[in-house]
Order: structure tokens, then sequence, then C-alpha cells
């Protein structure tokens, strides 16, 4: 009989306003945000320590908003090279116990400890809490670790109670503990499947494992069934440390649109949905391109392809719309009508190689870029947790891309503000 697996998953509490907070412990018990522009009324709010949370102070909101909850608000700008150097500590930390750790962002790390468990007495739940002790003592950092059999399961149990804390989920736990949990809690339940769920009154992680299998892949495709193993226990994926998958070489998205674009408002809109995509997807990997290649076909099935090199490294998805309007403006007339648009980005690069290579001449645009990265890494984070229609960029294109995509009708003009 294969030997249960005992896994971890580790997530550092409030990770950027604690490292925030170590420069500034006279913060510590009171209430913090850290936010992309200190200065601005309508800056976000990017990450909130416990006593910011006790106010209902919510990421992504903006600052005006948050201080209208929490009018003592301290808020504090953003460093990112901070929290990539506390991101590479608590892993080497993680790696004392396993060589088997697997990064989820920068602040979430699964651990595999199955084999190396007996070295360290052999109790999960105790060594758990050592691994948060070495993080507090060396770091001055929390973090809530789940313990359970699989990744989900792991994950689940880093969430169940906040923070500094340690929850074991046993498979005879599951019954009691799990299934009583909101469906949303679950693992890549996003804000559009839990719409659907809900309809067919699946509002919990257990009725979501006592509903057959092939009835959810009615109701959400393949989506469904990895649904129902996540909920039912049956996920077994291994933990990946970093670096044992080869890296992509290029990162694209195309698509054949329901009708023709026509004029330079609609190509872009349609550009803007595919660029969204790659620069989330080059995010996800942590990667930046150097080269952006567009490839347009005609309702002829002609196709026309360009590439040119970025200005500098990037994922930012505003970078890549305007380069590949510049691509289509010099190859395509606005007249003429668009069947279908692939973007690929080429030339990858690992962002923490991509650095290196930022256009030291131009200290502006370097620095415009960062903002806009980490606006779009935020957005990326409530996607993630609420579904892709949770937060947009508010703009015309936007509506123009919405309705390309059949999301919603376009208003007549007389309609517009």
């Amino acid at each position: 009989m294969e030997k249960e697996r005992i896994i971890f998953h580790c997530d550092l509490n409030s990770f950027y306003a604690s490292v925030e907070l170590l420069s500034y412990p006279h913060l510590k018990d009171l209430p913090v945000a850290v936010c992309g522009d200190p200065e601005s009324r309508h800056g976000i709010i990017l990450a909130k320590n416990e006593a910011a949370k006790a106010f209902g102070v919510k990421t992504a909101e903006t600052i005006w908003q948050a201080r209208r909850k929490c009018p003592d608000l301290y808020l504090l700008p953003a460093h990112h090279d901070k929290y990539r150097y506390y991101s590479k500590l608590s892993r080497e930390i993680f790696e004392r116990y396993t060589d088997l750790v697997e990064p989820f962002g920068i602040d979430e790390s699964w651990l595999d400890v199955t084999h190396t468990i007996h070295l360290f007495g052999g109790d999960p739940a105790a060594l758990a809490d050592r691994l948060r002790e070495d993080m507090k003592r060396e770091l001055g950092l929390t973090c809530s670790v789940g313990v359970s059999f699989n990744k989900v399961f792991a994950k689940l149990g880093s969430d169940y109670k906040k923070p500094d804390a340690t929850t074991v989920i046993r498979r005879e736990d599951v019954p009691s503990m799990v299934w009583p949990l909101p469906v949303t809690d679950l693992l890549f339940v996003g804000r559009a499947s839990a719409a659907i769920l809900e309809k067919h009154r699946i509002t919990t992680i257990g009725h979501l494992a006592n509903t057959p299998k092939e009835n959810l892949v009615a109701l959400l495709g393949k989506h469904g069934a990895q649904l129902h193993d996540y909920a039912t226990g049956a996920e077994h994926s291994p933990v990946r440390p970093a670096g044992t998958e080869p890296p992509p070489k290029s990162v694209g998205n195309g698509s054949t649109f329901p009708r023709n674009l026509r004029g330079e408002e609609e190509i872009r809109a349609g550009v803007q949905i595919l660029a969204e995509r790659v620069a989330a997807r080059l995010r996800r990997y942590e990667m930046k391109c150097t080269t952006l290649q567009v490839a347009l076909r005609s309702p002829e099935f002609k196709t026309v392809s360009r590439q040119k090199k970025t200005e500098a490294p990037t994922n930012v998805s505003r970078e890549l719309i305007r380069t590949a309007m510049e691509l289509i403006e010099n190859c395509w007339s606005w007249s003429a009508p668009v069947r279908a648009i692939t973007i690929t980005a080429q030339g990858l690069l690992p962002e923490d190689q991509a650095g290196d290579q930022m256009d030291l001449f131009a200290p502006q645009a370097s620095a415009r870029r960062e903002k806009q990265e980490k606006l779009e890494r935020t957005m990326d984070q409530i996607r993630a947790r609420y579904g892709r229609d949770m937060i947009r960029f508010a703009s015309r294109e936007t509506d123009t891309a919405r309705e390309i995509a059949g999301e919603r009708p376009r208003k007549n003009k007389e309609e517009e503000p």
C-alpha cells in the first residue's frame, strides 16, 4: 500500500505589509496598508495588515475608500525588490526540511515532507510549528501552515486559521472540516464557476463532492471534473520544485472573432483581449518578453505576420498593446476587415534576469512600467480568487473588447456618456 503523503502549504501572512513593517516596528499594532501611490487619492490598496483588515480594508479598493473605513490608516509605499528578497529567504528555510518545494506566487509554497518527516521527529503538526517558529525568529514574519494528504486540502488548511497557525486536515477530517465550507473556498473556484454552481444549489464543498462528476462536466466541462476531484480529495498532483519544468520559449494567444473587426477602435479592442491574456500568462510563468509578434488574418484567409523588439523586457498588457498596434499600423489598413489575430510574446527572460536589461537612460519609463506591473499583478490576484469579470480597466476600448467577445451588447452612441 502506498504511503499517505504529507503535504504542507505555507502562506506568509499579510506578506507585503509584514515586510514593510519590519522597517516600522512602531506601527505593528496599528492599521497599515501598502499602496502603489500613497500621495494619490486614487491609488489602490495592494496589501494590508490584520489591524487594517479589522476595519474592513480590502485589497484593490482605492485609498479614499479605505480611509473612509479607517481614517487613521497608515499608508506605506510598495518595494517589490524587498518582497522578492524575503520570498527567497523563506524558501531557503523551507528547503531545510525537504527538497520538494513548489512556489505558488511570491508568498505561498507547497512542501512535500513525506520522505523527510522521519528526520524531524515524525509529527507533521510539530514540524509545521517548528517551521513557523523558524520563520518568525529568523525573518520576523509569520506564516500559516496547512497540513494534509494533498495540495488542495493543504491550501485549505493554511486558509482555515490565520494568522500564524497550523491546521491539520486528515482524510477522516474531510466530511466534518472541509465539506461544510463555502464552495468558493476551494482552489480555482472563481466567481464565474461559483455563479453557475449556485444556480444548481451547489454552495458548499460537500455539495460539490456529492454531485455526480458527469453532472459537473455538463455544467463546467473539464474544469467540473477537476473541481470534483478537488472536493472529494482525489487530487494527487505532485509538488514540483521551481525549475523542474522547462520554461516556455514563447507565450501566445489567438482568436477568430465572432464577427470581422473593422476600424482602429475594434482592432485595438481585439488586440486588448489577447494582450491581457498573454501578459497574465507571462506573469504567471514569472517571465518577461523582449519581442512581440502579431499575425492578422483576413476573411479571405490571407495572413500577415510582423514582429519587433519591445522597448524593454515586459509582461505589462498596455505595453504589449502599444507594440502590437505599432506593428499593425505599419502592415494593415484600418479599413480592411480582420477575421483573426494572434499575439505571441517571444525572447522570454526570467523576471529576475529581465531587470538587468532595463533602460538606464529612461528611468521615468521604467518607473511607469513597474507601477503598471504592480497594478496588473494585483488584478491577477483578484481575478484568480473572484473571477475575470471582477475587475477591469475602465475605458472605451475595454467596453468595445467586451462587446467583441460577446459579453454584452454595445451601447449606441447616444447612450454613451
